[in-house]
């Protein structure tokens, strides 16, 4: 995989230095993402759909018992042939996410930016036909192999998210269940993606999933989709002591976060419940630099001053920023 190195950008400068990367290209580049950036206790568990589909139905019948959601990355074969189970799962409870994984499962790092488009628009069409919903905008190559040009061009298809993983389970080698955990449970940290798959040749994972779920529940982690990691990528440093007339809402506002990323940094799930004296902690956003980009229009973006993200994050040149940089919002 082709991985760039970070590009030292200088603000006014950044058109005319020869060897950045004009900003047209990066915006339209899909970033690739293998775990999520978050200090807190969530993991996602993503499959990947082939052209059997076989335990679909085992799948979701799992995690509608133990109301965990998941993300599953649907090829076009697939829903050519078993175009039911695809239903059901975006008719699932709880409600699931879907992503593209390509029509027919080639080498996207073997194609053209034409045939990466048009295997990505068979599939979407036929999803949307199927399901009326999107499997925009996460994407997540055949085999894992991307590169610039891949990202490239999935991110001009409208997929901004290309979702590889940081646990690979390897099921569909077709190892045993307890193979399967031994590679997930000494691995899981916060923000963890695990790949399974739904096919045939992933025998273990029906009988391993209930096991999997258990305990990382029991270590405390709780499961999200793919977009709601992404939208968990926050550090927690700030506390908040809920005082009478408090409600969720209006202690978000005060720090400009919103109630759901409130809710979800305290283990929330009734917005209308806080007992005075209830301790909070305020999930600080984080958020990656792209081409373009300077420190004002950040700080514009988020309703903050440039000083204040200067102090945030130990910045001293307001001038100097790094393609790739995380940077902390502060409160």
């Amino acid at each position: 995989m082709n991985i760039k190195k970070p590009t030292i950008m200088m603000i006014g400068l950044l058109l005319l230095t020869p060897f950045s990367i004009p900003s047209q290209v990066d915006a339209a580049s899909s970033t690739f993402v293998t775990k999520g950036t978050t200090t807190q206790k969530v993991v996602a568990l993503t499959f990947d759909d082939g052209s059997d589909g076989t335990n679909i139905a085992k799948i979701l019948s799992i995690l509608k018992s133990n109301q965990v959601k998941a993300t599953f990355f649907l090829t076009g074969s697939g829903a050519a042939n078993h175009p039911q189970s695809i239903k059901n799962i975006t008719t699932a409870s709880p409600t699931h996410q879907i992503g593209n994984h390509s029509y027919s499962h080639p080498d996207f790092t073997t194609l053209t930016a034409s045939q990466m488009t048009s295997e990505l628009s068979r599939t979407e069409s036929l999803i949307r036909s199927l399901t009326g919903k999107t499997t925009k905008p996460i994407f997540r190559a055949p085999f894992g192999a991307s590169n610039s040009k891949v990202l490239s061009a999935v991110g001009a298809a409208g997929y901004t998210k290309t979702i590889q993983w940081n646990i690979d389970t390897t099921d569909w080698k077709g190892i045993s269940s307890t193979a399967i955990l031994d590679r997930v449970l000494p691995k899981v940290v916060p923000g963890s993606i695990i790949l399974m798959h739904t096919g045939a040749g992933a025998k273990g994972t029906p009988t391993a999933l209930p096991t999997m779920i258990s305990k990382l529940k029991a270590k405390g982690y709780s499961f999200v989709t793919i977009s709601e990691l992404l939208r968990s990528s926050t550090s927690t440093g700030t506390t908040y002591t809920v005082k009478a007339g408090d409600t969720l809402y209006s202690i978000a506002r005060k720090y400009n976060v919103s109630v759901s990323a409130l809710a979800s940094a305290n283990n929330i799930t009734n917005w209308n419940l806080l007992n005075v004296g209830q301790v909070l902690k305020i999930p600080t956003t984080t958020y990656t630099v792209k081409a373009g980009d300077t420190l004002y229009s950040i700080a514009t973006r988020y309703g903050v001053t440039v000083t204040a993200l200067m102090q945030a994050n130990g910045i001293t040149n307001p001038n100097l920023l790094l393609i790739g940089q995380v940077l902390k919002i502060p409160n």
